[in-house]
C-alpha cells in the first residue's frame, strides 16, 4: 500500500472512528459524561436516554460519516463536480431513509434549512446564504481526499461547490476549506504541524467566498484554539475546549475544537478521537474532523486494528473503493 492509498483510508476511516466514538456522548455536557462513563475509553452503545444515539450498538457511526460517503459517491461519480440539485436530492433521500428506520439522526440545522428552501423552488445558489454551521466542515473530507491544496484557488472552488446548496457562507466555507486543507496536505505527506498550517491558510482564503455572516474568524480561532492547549494537563485542556472554545454545532467552536484536540493528541488518531469523545456537544462531529485529519496525518496503519474490525462489521463499511476512487481524482488533477 503507497502512503497516499494508506492516509487516504486512514481519512475516511478516521472520520468513522472518530463518529462513532463520540456517538454515544454527544449532545450531553461534559460534566454528564464524567458522571455517566468516568472517561470514555472506547466504543460504546448509545444511552436509553440519549434523544439521538438511544439504542445505536456500540461502534456505530452517524450523519457525519454517512453524508461524507454521499459527498464521495457524487464526487467520483461526476468526474469530480458537485451537482448542489443532486447533493441536495441526496441528503433528503437520506433523511428520509433514518426517518424510516425509526432514527432521529437527521439533517444540521443549515442542511435542514436549506433543502427545505430547495423542495420550495429556491435556488441552490440562494438557499445555503445563512448556513454556518459544521454541515459542510463534517462531510467535506472526500474534497480534501480527492484535490490537493495547492494551488489553492482552484482548490477552493471544489470545496465551495461542495458547501454551495446548504452552507454558502463565509464562514460555512472557510470551516469547511479548513478540514479539506489539512486532510489534503496529509494525503500529500504532511505532517500534523503542516495540515494545521493549511487549515489556517484556506480558512482565511475561504472566508472570502459566499454570503458574508457576522462571527468570529475561523483561521483566527483555530490558531487560538491550538494555542490554547499548548502544554497544558489533558483534563484542563479538555475543560478549557468546553468553556472557552465550545462544543456547539456553530461551526466557529467545533471547527476550532476539532483542532485543539488534535493538538493535543499530538495528532495520534485514537487518542484524538477518544478526546473529543469526552468533550460532549457536538463531540461526534468534532471527533470526525478530528479523526479525519489525524488518519490523513497518520494513515490507516495507525489506526488499531480492533476499531477498524469494529467500524466495519457494525456498519457493513468498507470505504476502500471510495478511497481509490477519490485517489484516482487526485492523479487526474495533477496531470
Amino acid at each position: 500500500m503507497n502512503h497516499q492509498h494508506d492516509r487516504a483510508l486512514g481519512a475516511l476511516y478516521g472520520l468513522a472512528m472518530g463518529d462513532a466514538l463520540g456517538m454515544p456522548t454527544q449532545i450531553m455536557s461534559r460534566r454528564s459524561i464524567v458522571a455517566r462513563f468516568g472517561t470514555v475509553t472506547g466504543f460504546e452503545p448509545g444511552p436509553e436516554d440519549n434523544p439521538v444515539s438511544a439504542g445505536m450498538p456500540a461502534g456505530s457511526v452517524t450523519d457525519d460519516t454517512d453524508q461524507a460517503v454521499i459527498v464521495g459517491r457524487l464526487l467520483t461519480g461526476s468526474g469530480g463536480r458537485i451537482d448542489p440539485l443532486r447533493l441536495a436530492h441526496e441528503l433528503l433521500e437520506w433523511e428520509r431513509a433514518m426517518k424510516a428506520k425509526g432514527s432521529f439522526d437527521l439533517l444540521g440545522p443549515s442542511t435542514k434549512a436549506a433543502l427545505e428552501a430547495v423542495s420550495r423552488g429556491v435556488p441552490p445558489e440562494e438557499a445555503g446564504k445563512s448556513g454556518a454551521t459544521n454541515g459542510a466542515a463534517m462531510r467535506i473530507t472526500p474534497v480534501g481526499v480527492a484535490f490537493p491544496d495547492t494551488p489553492l484557488e482552484p482548490f477552493l472552488d471544489r470545496v465551495a461547490e461542495a458547501c454551495q446548496v446548504t452552507h454558502d457562507t463565509s464562514i460555512g466555507i472557510a470551516s469547511a476549506a479548513a478540514v479539506a486543507a489539512a486532510v489534503s496536505r496529509g494525503i500529500d505527506g504532511g505532517n500534523l504541524e503542516d495540515a494545521v498550517g493549511a487549515a489556517i491558510t484556506a480558512a482565511a482564503a475561504g472566508a472570502e467566498r459566499g454570503h458574508w455572516v457576522a462571527g468570529a474568524d475561523i483561521a483566527a480561532r483555530i490558531g487560538w484554539a491550538v494555542d490554547l492547549v499548548r502544554a497544558t494537563p489533558e483534563r484542563q485542556a479538555l475543560d478549557r475546549v468546553c468553556d472557552l472554545v465550545g462544543t456547539s454545532v456553530a461551526s466557529q467552536e467545533s471547527v476550532p475544537a476539532a483542532f485543539a484536540v488534535l493538538a493535543l493528541a499530538e495528532g495520534e488518531p485514537w487518542r484524538a478521537c477518544l478526546l473529543a469523545a469526552n468533550l460532549g456537544g457536538d463531540c461526534d462531529t468534532i471527533g470526525a474532523i478530528a479523526g479525519a485529519i489525524a488518519g490523513a496525518v497518520s494513515g490507516a496503519s495507525a489506526l488499531p486494528d480492533d476499531a477498524l474490525a469494529t467500524l466495519r462489521s457494525v456498519n457493513d463499511l468498507d470505504l476502500e473503493p471510495l478511497a481509490k476512487a477519490l485517489l484516482a481524482l487526485r492523479a487526474d488533477t495533477a496531470e
